[in-house]
């Protein structure tokens, strides 16, 4: 998979022009979802995969100017890069072979069709329910989705071909196929960012 990859520690900030419009961060959150979603990434990456479960959060880059969206507790939103500037995280670029600006314009149409939607708590249920149990089945409420979906779902415009259920995919899921390697494991993720609730579509609330 043709894509460059670049660590931002605790303090260092991807500047302008280091990043395009869809491309994708994945990165922390201490929020109670985060919890889960770190549990159950736990539950089914074991061994050598074990390293892909270091993040459990994922954005979308919707411009060049450092926008992103996002979905957080209080759904879908728009917020800045900046805001992640105190931890970790980790910027992947897509190569020309797998986002050309039509495609990169694309996932930006679609990340801005799904800022109205709900953040998808009952599919943090489904996924938790496969990774304990193995079961295949999904489910979920349309008009909702979670941080690594809404970023799988926009990678679905390029030429990234995910096998399954991209509204289910996970940020671990995530740095297995653009194979994110974390650091050694006693550095530091810093603080991740607290309260931030990013700005709504025009008269949502």
């Amino acid at each position: 998979m043709s894509s460059m990859i670049k660590r931002y520690g605790p303090g260092e900030e991807a500047k302008i022009g280091e990043y395009k419009k869809g491309d994708f961060i994945l990165t922390h959150s201490d929020s109670f979802y985060g919890w889960l979603i770190r549990f159950g990434q736990r539950l089914r990456y074991w061994g050598k995969d074990r390293k892909y479960t270091r993040w459990n959060h994922a954005a979308i880059i919707i411009s060049d100017d450092g926008d992103l969206m996002e979905a957080l507790s209080n759904g879908v939103v728009k917020t800045k890069i900046s805001h992640y500037k105190d931890t970790e995280y980790h910027l992947i670029s897509l190569g020309a072979e797998i986002s050309d600006n039509r495609d990169r314009t694309q996932e930006v149409s679609f990340a801005d069709a799904s800022w109205h939607e709900s953040y998808g708590w009952l599919t943090i249920v489904s996924i938790a329910f496969g990774l304990i149990t193995g079961c295949k089945i999904t489910f979920g409420v349309e008009g909702q989705t979670i941080c690594s979906g809404l970023v799988a779902r926009c990678l679905e415009r390029t030429s990234v071909i995910i096998y399954s259920n991209s509204a289910n995919v996970t940020p671990a899921a995530l740095a297995k196929y653009f194979n994110v390697l974390p650091p050694s494991t006693n550095v530091s993720k810093g603080i991740p960012p607290k309260g931030r609730r990013g700005s709504k579509p025009p008269g949502k609330k």
